[in-house]
Formats: C-alpha cells, sequence, structure tokens
C-alpha cells in the first residue's frame, strides 16, 4: 500500500502530523510568529497544517511551503481555497534542502521533518540560511524520554534525552524562548488517532484492493506502538532565536 494513502489516510483527524493538540499548537504559533504581517516558511511542509493555521489567526500574514510530496501540496492548495488563504500562501515542490528564495523568513518550521535534511543540527542550518534578522525557529523533535530498547531505536532513530537534545541546541547558537513537551495523553491521542483512522477506513472500504493491507498495518503499528516505544519516546516543540548575529 502506498505509503503516502496510509499517511494521508491515517492523519485525516490529526493534521499537524505530530503529537501536539490544538492548544499546543496554536501556543507555539503565538510564540514562534513574530508580528500580524511576518513571512514564514516550512520546510516539510506536507499539507501545509501549521501555515493554514497561521494564516488563519494573521490576515496580513504570508507564507511559503517546501515538500516533496505533489499529492499533499494539493491538499495544502485545496484547504487555503477552502478557507480563503490560498492568495497568501505559496507551495513550492522541490526538495526542502534544494530550496532557495530571495525572501528571508521571519518564522521558519519543521515540525518531525528534520529526517529531510539527516539530523536536528543540519535542519538548524538549513532553517538559519533562510532567517531574517531577529527571526525564529520553530521545531518539532523527537528524544528519548526513557532509556529505549534497541528495537525503539531501530525504528524510530538515534535520539538522546530532552536534556542532551538542549544543550545540543545552545551550544548550535540558539536560545529556547518557549517550548511544550508533548505530554503522554497528546502522544496517546495522536497514536489513537492515526492507526484509529486506518482501521475505520479499512473497515468502512472492505471492496479496496488496499483494505486488508491497511487493517493489518493498522494492527502492526498500534502493536509497535505499545509493546515497543511508548514508554520511551518523547517529543517538544522550540521555538528558537539566534543567541548571537
Amino acid at each position: 500500500m502506498d505509503r503516502e494513502k496510509i499517511s494521508g489516510i491515517a492523519h485525516a483527524l490529526h493534521p499537524v502530523k505530530s503529537p501536539f493538540d490544538d492548544d499546543s499548537v496554536r501556543r507555539l504559533l503565538e510564540h514562534g510568529v513574530p508580528r500580524a504581517d511576518a513571512r514564514i516558511l516550512d520546510l516539510g511542509c506536507g499539507t501545509g497544517e501549521w501555515l493554514l493555521r497561521a494564516l488563519d489567526t494573521h490576515p496580513r500574514l504570508r507564507a511559503e511551503g517546501v515538500d516533496v510530496s505533489g499529492s499533499a501540496l494539493r491538499q495544502a492548495a485545496d484547504a487555503a481555497d477552502r478557507r480563503g488563504v490560498r492568495e497568501r500562501l505559496v507551495l513550492h515542490h522541490q526538495e526542502a534542502e534544494r530550496f532557495g528564495s530571495p525572501h528571508r523568513f521571519d518564522l521558519v518550521l519543521n515540525v518531525g521533518a528534520s529526517h529531510a535534511f539527516g539530523g536536528l543540527l543540519a535542519t538548524l542550518a538549513a532553517a538559519r540560511a533562510h532567517l531574517a534578522p531577529g527571526g525564529r525557529v520553530l521545531i518539532g523533535e523527537s528524544y528519548w524520554e526513557a532509556e529505549p530498547t534497541p528495537e525503539a531505536v531501530e525504528m524510530l532513530g538515534e535520539f538522546t534525552d530532552l536534556a542532551t537534545t538542549l544543550d545540543r541546541v545552545t551550544a548550535d547558537g540558539w536560545t529556547p524562548v518557549h517550548g511544550h513537551i508533548s505530554t503522554r495523553a497528546e502522544r496517546d491521542a495522536y497514536e489513537w488517532a492515526c492507526w484509529g483512522s486506518l482501521a475505520s477506513w479499512a473497515l468502512d472500504h472492505p471492496e479496496d484492493p488496499d483494505s486488508a493491507k491497511a487493517l493489518e498495518t493498522a494492527a502492526l503499528r498500534r502493536s509497535e506502538w505499545l509493546r515497543v516505544y511508548r514508554d520511551s519516546w518523547g517529543f517538544v516543540g522550540l521555538v528558537l532565536r539566534r543567541t548571537t548575529g
């Protein structure tokens, strides 16, 4: 079954595609957007939900999103049309690490997509290149809340604990000015939403050739969450400013 199809179905009820509830997303954007007429950029925007929420809130804000998925960008454009913000949103179908712009941005986002650049510090380096003086970065990143099993590391990646993650960020020349640690309830709600949505779709579409695979995938991912990483995986959202320069 196509990975994009799985992702689209799984995130139907959780479009921010990260373990934050609506209030957490709102607060992160409140601290990330420095002024009402800001220009913002999402490097790895997917269906553009973070940008759309910022555009909804700030009628003079301008936004750009970059992603390799043409179908996700089409969904973003359609949603922007429905919400009446399309004229203030520019979408780029390309690899985020190759994106260039004549503009600098007051806020650069990358939530749950640092793998596109090869890790957290490489993502911050890419964001820095697009940042206007005094601008901010909003990044969402995984960390280990408890000692992971080797299976969890193999499945999710080579993360560190939260304190070490912040140490690396500050040593790289950034100062956190706001943050939100995803709660256990937010992480659980995210997982239930993803795999519940996928399972429900499979049960509602038994005639679809992907139905059986979708149901199998939902069961597998739910089991991996509960048995492999639920007790060790954490996720944090950080609003960062350059410490100097």
